[in-house]
Parts: structure tokens; sequence; C-alpha cells
């Protein structure tokens, strides 16, 4: 069972670098296991499975109990948005001979960190004519990949007194995409008039968009019109001699997405109704229609009680939010032995020490924090212990050093009991992120223990 997870969340790593790639993903390994879509059905009953997806990039997977849904719901709550770069949306520019993709970036990020490294650009561009073209450079082996260049030591006496914030700035986060040659230098006229064209203004990016309309029938102007990101290229690797750790962009959040829909897809029905929720936005603060901020979520399930027996109504659907347990799987800051001296060693979360619950997350004076009922915690530990499950209770870094968010303070906004739950992580945030596969393995046993409480 282990190599298989393993396995299959590595999978789902390399062919989901975005939200878009990673709702595909998770739909179609749903209707595998027997779920549809919920504008298939016209009504619902114990035992049916049924998924709401919402702009290609957030999704909710429900397994309808034998429970009135208006006794709540188990719900395992994760994002699938990674910080990353975003293609503007008149991104193409040359200058002096390099053609360039200009950049935004998404999320909290370590600027520096995107310089120097194979880039590849996924996405979509959807055209006036109603099509859509999907867009996946630099993941093959013989695909041509991109990146962002940084200056020599030797001229960067002036950016090596700047801070780590500043030295490389936002603005100059910008793709090389291609490249033309400049006219010889000190030739004599002959040459020159053979040269003419190469001055030409802008050639080099004529011939990028020349390459792009036949590869992909993409016009400049369609640009207005994409989803282009910028993730690192190349596949998950195991890491460390033992291949204990997994080493990989993006496992913030998708390590918890991944295991909490697989714990739904191999859970059996029971009283309660389990839901998976994959949301988007969550890395620059859950906004948008598709995170968790939006009316998404409350809409999904107003579908699926509308299409019971019972049929709809308001007060079904606030008693159905406001009785449901749901474990915000989203991952948390693994001790860092090399810089211990951020952390509170006591309560700090280890690689390899299991599934992480944070009663609260925020930061400070737990600012943004919904901070869990204890009661509920403790039922949370007996189901647990009595699953042998592994886990750990951990904060994010000490009191005064930082913190973070996760999609619980908007779940809990509903009234239900929710708490952080998921898989620590070290070097977060940054283009390759570092995991325990032991780690893995008792998050999905946690999510799966869960989804059975009553």
């Amino acid at each position: 069972m282990e190599h298989a997870l393993i396995e299959g969340y590595k999978n789902f790593l390399e062919n989901g670098k975005t939200e878009r790639e990673c709702a595909a993903a998770i739909i179609a390994q749903a209707r595998e296991h027997g779920w549809r879509d919920i504008t298939e059905v016209d009504s619902l009953g114990p035992g049916d499975k049924v998924y709401v997806q919402k702009m290609n990039k957030a999704v909710a997977l429900f397994a309808l109990g034998t429970s009135d849904m208006a006794q709540g719901m188990n719900i395992l709550g994760a994002h699938i948005d990674s910080p990353r770069l975003d293609v503007k949306q008149n991104p193409l520019y040359e200058r002096d001979f390099v053609v360039y993709m200009n950049t935004h970036y998404y999320g909290g990020i370590k600027k520096y960190q995107w310089v120097t490294l194979p880039l590849a650009i996924h996405g979509v561009v959807c055209k006036t004519d109603g099509t859509t073209v999907p867009v996946c450079i630099g993941e093959k082996s013989d695909d041509p990949v991109f990146v962002i260049s940084d200056i020599l030591p030797h001229l960067a006496q002036k950016q090596l007194k700047e801070t780590a914030a500043d030295f490389i700035s936002g603005e100059s986060l910008d793709l090389i995409v291609g490249s033309e040659n400049p006219p010889r230098r000190g030739q004599n006229s002959e040459d020159a008039e053979n040269q003419n064209d190469k001055s030409e203004k802008d050639k080099a990016k004529k011939a990028l968009l020349s390459l792009l309309k036949d590869a992909y029938g993409i016009e400049e102007a369609d640009f207005g019109s994409a989803e282009l990101e910028i993730v690192p290229a190349g596949a998950p690797r195991d890491c460390g001699l033992d291949r204990s750790l997994i080493l990989a962009y993006g496992q913030d959040d998708r390590s918890c997405a991944y295991a909490s829909f697989r714990a739904l897809l191999e859970s059996q029905v029971g009283s309660r109704t389990s839901c998976c929720l994959c949301v988007d936005k969550e890395e620059i603060g859950s906004v948008g229609a598709t995170g968790m901020g939006s009316h998404f979520f409350e809409n999904a399930v107003a579908e699926v009680i509308a299409r019971l027996e019972c049929g709809y109504s308001d007060l079904a659907l606030r008693r159905c939010l406001a009785n449901s347990s749901m474990l915000s799987s989203d991952v948390n800051a693994a001790f860092d032995p090399q810089n211990g001296d951020l952390y509170d060693r006591e309560n700090a979360s280890f690689l390899g020490g299991g599934i992480v619950f944070n009663k609260y997350t925020g930061s400070r004076g737990k600012s943004g924090a919904s901070d869990a009922n204890p009661e509920f915690i403790a039922k949370l530990r007996g189901l647990l212990d009595k699953s042998g499950v592994i886990y750990q209770m951990a904060e994010l870094g000490k009191v005064d050093q930082g913190g973070g968010g996760t999609i619980a303070y908007l779940a809990a906004k509903y009234g239900m009991n929710v708490i952080d739950a998921g898989v620590p992580v070290l070097s977060m945030h940054a283009p390759w992120e570092l995991t325990s596969k032991e780690d893995m393995l008792q998050a999905f046993n946690a999510y799966k223990a869960f989804l059975t409480l009553e």
C-alpha cells in the first residue's frame, strides 16, 4: 500500500503542476471510482457519489451517508494552488536580441530562488472562437525549457550589498524564451548589406510568434485571455540515500490534497456524508470564485441537498454546515535543524513524525487563526490512537517569528469543528520542497480514519 500511495502521489505531482491539472486529475480518478458530475443526476440518496467543480480549478467530492445531511458531514479540505510565476497579459518583448516573457509572481515566494532554474510553461490559452488551447512546454525530455537569468558574481558587487528581499525584484523575474544573433560588428559594406535583415526590429519576437501560431494556432492578442503559469521543470524525485524523502514542486498543498481525495476514494460510505474539498487561491488569501472565501462550497452543498428526497431548505443547509467536522488538510513547517533557533523545538513538527495537528495557525497573537476546540481535538486523538495513526501536535515557528494561515478560519465561520492537519514540509514555498514518505502514509491513514468519525 505504501509504495502504491507514494508512486501515485509522485505521478500526481508530476502531472498536476497547476490547479487546473490537479482538478482534472482528481475528477478523472473520482469518475474511475464511481463518482458522477452532479449535473448528470436529478436525485440523490445514501451511497451515491457526486462531485461539483468550479471553473476547472476547484472540486468538491461527496459520498452520501445514511444519516440526514442536516446532522453534518466529515470534510477533508485542501488547496491545490501553489506559489509560482504567472505570465502577464501582454508578455512578449525583445530587448537586445533576447526575447522575454513578462511575469507576475503568485503567492509568497523568495524571488531569488527562481533564477537560473529550468522552468516550464503550463496553462491554457482561450481564443475568441470559443476554443481552449492547452499548453505544456518544458516537461518532456526533448522539450525546450526556460530560465530567468542572474548577474555573474564578477559584476554583482552592488547586488550582493542589497537585502535578500530586494536584490531580485519582481519585475526582473522575466523568462528567457528565445534569442536572435545580432549583426556582426566591424564588417565591410558588402557584409553589412547581407546582414540588413538581422537588424529588423523585434525579429526574434516575430519568429517566436510564428512558431506559436504554427504549433498552437495562437496569435499575440490571445495572450490577453490566457492563463499561463511558470513552474519548475522536471519530475518529483526520491531524496536521500535511503529514499525516505520526496523532492518536488507544489507539495504545499498538493501533498494533503492527494492524501485527502485518495482517502475518500478508498473509504466505505458510512452513516455521515464524507466530503473532500479541493480549492484554489489559498496562497493569495482564498479570494476569487474558486477560493474558499467564495460561496463555492456552500453552493455545492446546496446542490446536493436539493437533490435529496427531503429537498432544499436554507435551514437544512445551515444545519449541515454547522454540524460538520473538518480537517483543514494543509501542510506545516517541518523543523529545520540548520535553523533551529526559529522554532520552539518542543512545539515543532518533524519530518517522519507523522501527520501534524495545529490547534491554531495565524501569526504572533494568533491573528487569523480559528483555534480548534479541545473537545474536538480529544475526540480526534482517541480516534487516531485507536486506528494506530502516528501524529504530532505543533505550531508554525516561534511566537513572534512569523506565522501563516490556511482555509480553516473560513470553514469555522459556518460554526463547524475544524483543525489544521497535514504533512510537515521542509523548504516550504521554495521551487523544490521536501516531504517524508512516512508522513504521507500517516496523513492518508489519518484522513481515512477521520472519515469514519461519528
